[in-house]
């Protein structure tokens, strides 16, 4: 896989994460069949892109992106949907989380051992 694709790979599997993080609540503590069926499937699919991200990406960084992806796009998630506070800290530590994982995609080196 080349470089660009393992980074979309990457970019899926976060988008994947963040789907089954936003459905947990509906889950109700997986009680309810449906709700906790897409969030397994979505964590199952989430986990393989990563894995084969990380074929060609460093695990280190590969892991950190994300879960970057995944804490910023729930955050944004429960922010739009959720109704949860948008304050002016949180919003700024919601950019620092962009700031590292920009930071870690322009450092990487794409050599795996």
């Amino acid at each position: 896989m080349t470089t660009y694709g393992a980074w979309m790979v990457l970019l899926a599997a976060g988008v994947c994460e963040v789907m089954y993080a936003a459905a947990i609540p509906r889950t109700e503590g997986f009680t309810r069949l449906w709700p906790s069926l897409y969030c397994g499937l979505f964590i199952v699919i989430s986990l393989y892109l990563l894995s084969l991200a990380v074929r060609t990406l460093p695990v280190g960084t590969a892991y950190a992106v994300w879960v970057g992806i995944g804490a910023l796009g729930t955050a944004i998630y429960g922010i739009a949907v959720l109704n949860e506070p948008a304050q002016l800290a949180r919003l700024g530590c919601l950019g620092l989380i962009i700031a590292g994982v920009v930071g870690l995609k322009l450092v990487s080196t794409t050599t795996v051992v």
